[in-house]
């Protein structure tokens, strides 16, 4: 497979890395909240918005991809926070398999 190009030096944002950590509600329920993990930089690309209908609004998602330094500890339902941004991974791929980067495709959650 071809190395992947990319310059680190576009690597501008600083990120932290949230995990989840869910707490009883002595209610049969949970709290989530998130707690820091890492903190990382990283290069933050728009990819698009996704819209869609929901109770009858207009609602748009937006999409990012996100490079980062590789790492084998990112697992599902993990966020990325730039100040009061939230990304949320879907998903994430190591683009030419050397272990060298990863790839993360984020939704930006509107709270």
């Amino acid at each position: 497979m071809r190395s992947v190009f990319f310059d680190p030096g576009q690597m501008t944002a600083r990120l932290e890395l949230e995990i989840p950590d869910e707490t009883a509600d002595g209610q049969g329920g949970a709290m989530i909240a998130y707690a820091v993990v890492a903190s990382l930089w990283a290069r933050i690309e728009p990819l698009g918005i996704r819209r869609e209908e929901q109770a009858s609004a207009d609602v748009g998602t937006l999409t990012h991809r996100v490079w980062m330094r590789f790492r084998s500890d990112i697992q599902p339902g993990m966020r990325l926070r730039k100040g009061a941004r939230i990304f949320v991974i879907r998903s994430w791929h190591d683009p030419d398999e050397t272990g060298r980067y990863l790839v993360c495709l984020c939704e930006e959650d509107r709270q």
